[in-house]
């Protein structure tokens, strides 16, 4: 079965169960994953839905931000528990020694000799940490390599 098939499945389930929280952020997102296929005119494949749900995360977790800022503990909070029903269809997150490590290998393939090599090493990078890592977090990591 397809992610997004099971996107569906879930939402019923979560209608069934009343679970309101669930039920607003699987449609936010099967809408967002229509939209991408439309965009695109073509079927999404399971990484295309992957991508759709890696944004929807990104942007749950920017707005957190925002309103912990703005003093809005309440707004902050519910963005917290769609981002946990996000989190549940995204692959594991990768820790700080996985993403140190493949950022390392993937300097030394691409021959990266300093700071002007960035470019060049964040577009080997970012394929293979998609969808487990943070572009920003990976971009920190790669920064700080390439200084040495």
């Amino acid at each position: 079965m397809g992610l997004q098939e099971q996107l569906s499945q879930d939402l019923q389930s979560a209608l069934k169960n009343r679970d309101m929280v669930r039920v607003s952020t699987l449609r936010l997102l099967i809408s967002a994953v229509r939209n991408k296929e439309i965009e695109r005119q073509k079927k999404n494949m399971d990484g295309d839905v992957l991508e759709v749900i890696s944004a929807q995360a990104k942007s749950r977790r920017e707005s957190i931000l925002e309103f912990q800022k703005g003093g809005r503990a309440d707004l902050a909070a519910k963005e917290e528990s769609e981002l946990k029903v996000l989190q549940a269809y995204l692959p594991e997150a990768m820790s700080e020694a996985e993403l140190r490590s493949i950022v390392e290998k993937t300097i030394q393939s691409a021959g990266a000799r300093g700071p002007q090599d960035m470019g060049r090493v964040m577009s080997a990078l970012m394929p293979q940490i998609k969808g487990r890592a943070d572009g920003r977090q990976a971009q920190q990591v790669v920064q700080e390599l390439l200084k040495k």
